[in-house]
């Protein structure tokens, strides 16, 4: 038998309809690899009880003919989605030990189409990072290494967990957010596909918020076509999120024909940053010359408001994060400090939060806090929400001219841990994924190939809003043609 844990989720789909094997095998496989992956860190809470439930109801409706796409696949959700009755701590202290008594509208749609939960997944705290060096539960370390080198290297982050396990094979596919990157960064370093969806696509109730305008679900999967899958699933309207689309999903796997020709490719100049690894600017040139010899026509474009992205963005996502953070004060839920006698409300708040918070929490939500205060707003907050507003007009005009987008996904491979303490130089990650969130625009992350030291390195595709179907088509298009299949020598 097929090691069952290397399987795509269409790969597994067809087996299982097929019954080369059933859900419970399949969920048992998976199993044994998180009990045997510790060393990566990768996963916070572990349900394997709930997997063998979840997978045997998959079974029964294999055997009924009434199987959804996902029926019996199974995944690994980031610590942000609330779970019912399974710990959700967002990475964080002060939500220590806290279990929702409700499931967050993705996943709900994930259980609903037969998926099974293999746990929960560790992650930067409140989504705050691009390492996952931030999160309670310690660092994730990323199963791939540099060539000679025993290194510890970051998978990414802020889902540095979904990353790690995914690229470990110790999930079929897994869930993420995505912020200001932090799907396509952990996807690019660790050789995955990461799909961020437009911003309103993917229902955000249930997610524990960071910054409400930013933050988008979206997948981690090893192919393209698995990123389609994951997405009809997971994309839906809500009645109780407000912000959620009432657009169709349409059928994002049928639109995978990879024909492209006709289709205008545009390539930012903006992107082409001093310093960027020469083999980066390799690779962005092979991307583009692969979409073109399927047919393409690559245009240079100009997004001129691209080098004001990343300081309005680190202005206008700790204003967010301190309003979302403030509800966090130590009388409803998550963790309450011991209070001295004769200390009241405002010590309860005060310590809870000092005890509570990381640093880099503590960090942004001070940030947010002075660029909301009097005197400040107007300097910090509604200037970076005009820039913002100018970066999605660059997009709108640049879309004019073409149909997709194509820039790399990182300035550099993954890091080692510990390597980049500067906040400033973390904060640098970021330059060619945050320009996409604050327009609010999908974004998929594809494999590009490895690294002089043997890391993965990844492109970016950049498509119109609501447009996911083309993206995909035009990702599953460089995909082919990229055909990117190294995975990292196991080692934990």
């Amino acid at each position: 038998m097929t090691d069952l844990t290397a399987l795509t989720i269409a790969d597994a789909r067809y087996k299982l309809r097929a019954k080369e094997f059933s859900a419970a095998e399949l969920t048992e496989a998976f199993v044994a690899t998180v009990d045997g992956g510790d060393a990566l860190n990768a996963w916070c809470e572990k349900t394997p009880d709930l997997a063998r439930e979840q997978a045997q109801a998959a079974d029964a409706r294999l055997a009924a003919g009434d199987a959804p796409s996902l029926c019996g696949i199974p995944l690994g959700i980031k610590d942000l989605f609330c779970t019912n009755g399974v710990r959700s701590q967002a990475g964080s202290k002060i939500l220590k030990d806290f279990k929702p008594p409700y499931e967050s509208t993705v996943t709900s749609n994930l259980w609903a189409d037969g998926a099974v939960m293999l746990g929960k997944l560790s992650m930067d705290e409140f989504a705050m990072g691009s390492s996952n060096e931030t999160a309670c539960y310690g660092p994730v370390i990323s199963p791939w290494r540099r060539k000679g080198d025993e290194t510890k290297l970051t998978p990414g982050g802020s889902s540095g967990g979904s990353a790690a396990a995914l690229a470990a094979g110790q999930a079929m596919a897994t869930t993420g957010t995505d912020t200001g990157g932090s799907i396509r960064q952990p996807a690019a370093f660790t050789g995955l596909v990461g799909l961020k969806p437009t911003w309103g696509r993917c229902s955000r109730w249930g997610i524990v918020a960071f910054a409400s305008s930013l933050d988008q679900a979206g997948p981690f999967t090893r192919t393209v076509r698995d990123s389609a899958i994951m997405l009809q699933s997971m994309a839906s309207i809500d009645e109780k999120d407000s912000t959620s689309a009432d657009i169709p999903v349409p059928d994002y796997e049928a639109a995978l024909t990879g024909d492209i020709k006709g289709k205008r490719i545009g390539i930012p100049k903006e992107y082409t940053i001093d310093g960027m690894p020469a083999e980066i600017t390799r690779f962005w040139e092979e991307g583009a010359a692969h979409l073109k010899a399927q047919g393409a026509e690559i245009v240079e474009i100009s997004l001129p408001h691209t080098k004001y992205a990343l300081p309005a963005y680190y202005i206008v996502s700790p204003a967010e994060c301190s309003s979302n953070l403030a509800r966090y004060d130590g009388v409803r839920y998550g963790q309450r400090a011991e209070l001295s006698q004769g200390d009241g409300i405002t010590e309860l708040y005060e310590k809870t939060r000092a005890e509570g918070f990381g640093d880099e929490v503590k960090r942004r939500i001070m940030i947010g806090t002075y660029v909301l205060s009097s005197g400040y707003y107007d300097a910090y907050y509604t200037r970076a929400q005009k820039v913002r507003r100018l970066i999605n007009r660059d997009f709108e005009q640049a879309f004019e001219q073409v149909d997709a987008i194509l820039t790399p996904t990182t300035p550099s491979p993954a890091f080692g841990l510990g390597e980049k303490s500067d906040p400033l130089e973390m904060y640098l990650q970021d330059i060619f994924t945050v320009t996409v969130n604050m327009a609010g625009l999908p974004g998929i992350s594809v494999p590009a190939g490895l690294s002089s030291d043997g890391l993965p390195l990844g492109l970016q595709l950049i498509g119109k809003a609501f447009d996911e179907a083309n993206l995909l088509n035009t990702a599953y298009a460089l995909e082919t043609a990229l055909d990117f299949s190294a995975t990292p020598e196991k080692w934990w």
